[in-house]
């Protein structure tokens, strides 16, 4: 299973929030539901994300058996 705990810490430890997201960088809504709720998300996003939080991968997901 994919968890995207690591995220919501990065997030949380950025300058950027859910709101700042959503209408500064232009992320849907219905992507930070799908991470809440650790829903699939495509590379393309996780790699914008790592972009956006200037972090790794690593740091927006983890995988738990």
């Amino acid at each position: 299973m994919i968890d995207y705990e690591p995220f919501w810490n990065t997030l949380e430890k950025s300058e950027d929030n859910w709101y700042t997201l959503v209408h500064k960088h232009g992320i849907n809504p219905a992507t930070l539901h799908r991470l809440k709720h650790n829903l699939p998300i495509s590379t393309v996003t996780i790699d914008l994300f790592c972009s956006i939080l200037d972090c790794r991968v690593e740091d927006i997901l983890r995988y738990i058996k």
